[in-house]
């Protein structure tokens, strides 16, 4: 069966017209060009980026979105930030038993995960992810420069024949425990037109065989300078740095379908007593028939 096309831009219906300009604002702050005295988003002592002038309600919504990412960058402390963005269904799935996703979120959250992509470093996507959806990892949906792609491959259990890994669209990274990295780069694809590089990392599979280290790949990452760093999916990837308190951001996309039983989307440690249940700050915001809930785990990531 042909993989169905993505749904269109131009399905879109409430981008104003006032945004266009604010994200060439943002632009300029991932890339470092943005001062203090910016029309637009202007530095806040304090506080952070800030809108400065009048905006439309619907652009200062979707600037809430973003801003976190514009503090992380912009912050001096040198730690890296994390931000996991994650489409599913009211059941709570990112696809069918057949492993079919295409599509559970509509244009509005497609378009905000190609935004996502051009304000971060790098976007990191499991190898499950990469092994059934082969993904490009570009921002082709929006003006900026595509990341570095990561592919997080603890065994490098990957064939090298990914799209990421051949078609040279953006530098990427084979990411895998320093014990296989030998095996990977074997498999890497030759030529200029592929500049794929293997990152071996000591311990990313803990010694008992199973486990990504999810931190030591952050830190593997963040001493590349890839510090702003997106983890785009899918399900048990996201789940495993929300697990490990990897994750200072969350934006959980839910769609108005009901799929009944596939591939779960997000999981997160069992409690006993609704009590003990994480209760992050959040708030919501509407992408086209989705329902984005963007929460705030900071308070959850270890300070070491």
């Amino acid at each position: 069966m042909a993989r169905p096309s993505e749904p269109s831009p131009q399905t879109l219906t409430d981008v104003p017209r006032d945004w266009p300009a604010l994200w060439a604002r943002l632009l300029a702050v991932r890339l470092g060009t943005a001062t203090s005295g910016h029309a637009g988003p202007a530095l806040s002592n304090g506080e952070g980026w800030r809108l400065q002038g009048r905006y439309s309600a619907r652009s200062a919504e979707l600037f809430s979105l973003y801003k976190p990412l514009l503090d992380a960058r912009t912050a001096h402390d040198g730690r890296p930030w994390v931000i996991a963005q994650m489409g599913q269904s009211l059941d709570g799935f990112v696809a069918t038993a057949s492993g079919d996703s295409y599509y559970v979120n509509g244009a509005h959250s497609l378009l905000h995960l190609h935004r996502l992509r051009a304000l971060c470093d790098a976007v990191l996507v499991g190898v499950g992810t990469v092994a059934i959806d082969d993904p490009q990892l570009t921002t082709r949906r929006v003006p900026g420069p595509s990341p570095v792609r990561v592919l997080f491959d603890p065994s490098a259990s990957l064939d090298g024949h990914s799209r990421a890994l051949r078609d040279g669209l953006a530098p990427t990274l084979w990411l895998c425990d320093e014990r296989h990295a030998q095996a990977a780069r074997e498999r890497l694809p030759r030529g200029p037109a592929a500049p794929a590089e293997v990152l071996g990392v000591p311990g990313l599979i803990g010694a008992n065989g199973d486990g990504p280290g999810v931190r030591r790949a952050v830190a593997a990452l963040a001493e590349r300078g890839l510090r702003v760093l997106f983890v785009e999916g899918g399900g048990v990837t996201v789940s495993r740095f929300f697990a490990a308190g990897a994750l200072q951001r969350l934006h959980l996309a839910v769609a108005p379908v009901l799929v009944g039983q596939g591939r779960r989307g997000l999981r997160v440690p069992a409690q006993t007593v609704m009590a003990d249940c994480p209760r992050p700050p959040a708030h919501r915001v509407a992408l086209g028939e989705d329902t984005l809930w963007d929460l705030d785990l900071s308070g959850q990531v270890p300070q070491d």
